[in-house]
């Protein structure tokens, strides 16, 4: 059923997919656009572009405050696709620093979908949404990079922008679609609920989960980029096809988790299965630093199965605690911490490996999920006793 919820979800997979056609092939497109080849450069340009969508996404839930998202997504995605034009067209690359970035501020306004879907949404029943928006985005990524591949392969990676604009531009005709049209209402339909029970809110909550899930994203992003490494060294299989489907198994048990969910429809309670997650997450952690390509395997899907309800289950939390009028700025808050644990981990995950091997990243990720975990307890604990004690 073609409703508001589908046409923003569909938005959301359109974005992230746009988004993920160019992330694997910065190295040929700075060599061939600009001649530029260093390695570093490319690091230094993935991290600047982080951290503009760190700090761009808050300044839009600000300002969604004043304007309707819908209304904002419209301008703000016409000018992301006008600059995605003008990064094709241009060959300075203090040009194309500038330009790019400047388009990433307003790319970074299609986060507002994911506070504005859960909006939609009746308390109680969130882990459904976030569980397939978070399927979403993974799948989108993929999506995305086999897309780009294909250009890169046929055609000069800078024509890459020019889909990217293409997909902007599509974003900004289904908002200005949807607010048009009479068919949808594009105005929150559970504002009512917009008071959450104050004994189960402690205070400063932002701030405690932010940090909790900074740490927690630190830890879980730190095994990825030299995951598929690790597995070749120690397993007898030589491809890097199956490296590739061994690294993709957390991304296949979270689509089947997400469909298990959808089958039992549980009532929502963001304080239940954090721990047990964790716990298993832990068990994933240490399957997967195992030298042996079975134990390995295996680890991957423990892991991809803790991975997933954890993710959601803190999403869940957030939402729970938050307002349907503070979700945008309250999600774009944990967004920040949550994207400050990855690029954190970005930077410490070669020095790691540089200095003790590629078993080392899964040790320190498991440390700092009990760090997540007894930071989660003491932060929320009284919290999670008044759940225990009410069920």
């Amino acid at each position: 059923m073609m409703n508001l919820r589908f046409f923003l979800i569909s938005m959301t997979l359109l974005a992230v997919i746009s988004d993920a056609m160019l992330m694997p092939f910065y190295p040929q497109f700075f060599e061939e656009t600009f001649g530029m080849s260093n390695p570093q450069h490319v690091g230094y340009y993935i991290a600047a572009t982080c951290f503009t969508v760190m700090f761009a996404f808050p300044f839009w839930a600000y300002v969604a405050k004043r304007i309707p998202e819908l209304n904002l997504l419209v301008w703000t995605q016409l000018m992301a696709g006008l600059l995605c034009i003008y990064c094709f067209c241009t060959r300075s690359l203090t040009e194309f620093w500038i330009v790019s970035l400047s388009m990433i501020v307003f790319k970074g306004s299609y986060l507002l979908i994911y506070p504005y879907v859960m909006s939609l949404e009746k308390k109680g029943n969130y882990s459904g949404t976030i569980g397939l928006l978070s399927v979403i985005v993974h799948f989108g990524s993929i999506l995305g990079a086999i897309l780009g591949g294909y250009v890169v392969d046929l055609y000069n990676p800078r024509n890459l922008f020019l889909i990217m604009a293409i997909g902007d531009f599509v974003q900004m005709a289904v908002s200005f679609f949807l607010i048009k049209s009479k068919k949808f209402d594009t105005r929150r339909t559970h504002e009512e609920e917009s008071v959450a029970d104050s004994t189960f809110v402690p205070h400063g909550f932002i701030f405690k989960l932010g940090m909790i899930t900074l740490v927690f994203y630190f830890s879980a992003f730190l095994i990825r980029p030299f995951f598929s490494l690790y597995w070749e060294s120690i397993s007898a299989y030589d491809s890097e096809m199956v490296s590739g489907f061994v690294y993709a198994i957390p991304g296949v048990v979270a689509l089947f988790a997400l469909w298990l969910s959808r089958r039992e429809k549980q009532a929502d309670n963001g304080y239940k299965g954090i721990v047990s997650a964790m716990l298993l997450g832990l068990v994933g952690l240490f399957l997967q630093s195992a030298p042996g390509d079975l134990v390995v395997f295996l680890g991957r899907f423990v892991y991809g199965w803790a991975m997933y309800h954890a993710v959601v289950k803190y999403d869940v939390l957030l939402f729970e605690l938050s307002t349907p009028k503070s979700y945008a700025t309250d999600y774009s808050k944990i967004h920040f911490f949550q994207n400050l644990g990855v690029l954190i981990a970005s930077f410490s995950a070669g020095i790691l490996v540089d200095l003790y091997g590629l078993q080392m990243p899964f040790f320190v990720a498991a440390a700092g999920f009990v760090v997540t975990l007894l930071a989660y307890y003491f932060s929320f604990r009284s919290k999670i006793s008044l759940v225990q004690t009410s069920t």
